[in-house]
């Protein structure tokens, strides 16, 4: 797709309005969780306000951005509840196009927490637990599996962790991806921890 000026200025105005202030797109993921009252309720307040006022075309503009511009969008996204973007954000976490971005994605989709969410999930490690040779987000996908079978008490992840699945698969041709991972039990402890923030963030507190 070819990029006009105008649309660069109008992805940098975007990106002034809600991806840079006081650097968020650093702080959203596990770094939320380190945050202390005042800032993190400042933060908090500060995102439900921009997920409400920011437009479905602006948002669709900053998730055909880099990965701060995706990252950010995606938060917006699920802040705001946004299930029209679900199929969207499917897609870019299928393609894989840039790092930084794919917790993000989980995120969202796990906090939207459907059938068809898990779907998408699935067809992530269909994909991707094919390819020992790529450290992507397949832990962190995995376990936002978990997270919405759990919820849904539903089975989609018994296929890819039983015995001969292609997570034990996956983790016996990517030996050098152990290292790095932990236990899955850890991820899915974010997920569900960043999902509790998603929705204190969607449902303001009554004073």
């Amino acid at each position: 797709m070819i990029r006009h000026p105008e649309d660069d200025a109008e992805l940098l105005a975007l990106v002034r309005r809600y991806v840079t202030p006081e650097r968020r797109y650093l702080k959203l993921g596990g770094g939320l969780l380190r945050m202390q009252s005042p800032e993190s309720d400042r933060f908090m307040r500060d995102l439900r306000e921009d997920a409400g006022l920011i437009t479905a075309d602006e948002i669709a503009t900053l998730l055909d951005g880099g990965w701060r511009e995706r990252r950010t969008a995606a938060w917006l996204v699920a802040v705001s509840r946004r299930t029209e973007f679900r199929e969207r954000l499917g897609e870019l976490l299928l393609a894989s196009e840039v790092c930084c971005v794919g917790l993000a994605y989980c995120v969202a989709l796990a906090s939207f927490g459907t059938a068809r969410d898990a779907d998408l999930f699935a067809a992530y490690l269909d994909r991707y637990l094919r390819r020992p040779d790529l450290g992507y987000d397949q832990a962190i996908v995995m376990s936002a599996l978990q997270f919405v079978d759990l919820n849904l008490r539903g089975d989609q992840a018994v296929r890819f962790l039983g015995p001969g699945g292609l997570w034990q698969q996956w983790l016996q041709d990517a030996p050098h991806m152990q290292a790095h991972l932990g236990p899955t039990s850890s991820f899915l402890s974010l997920i569900r921890r960043l999902c509790a923030f998603v929705d204190e963030c969607a449902e303001p507190r009554v004073l």
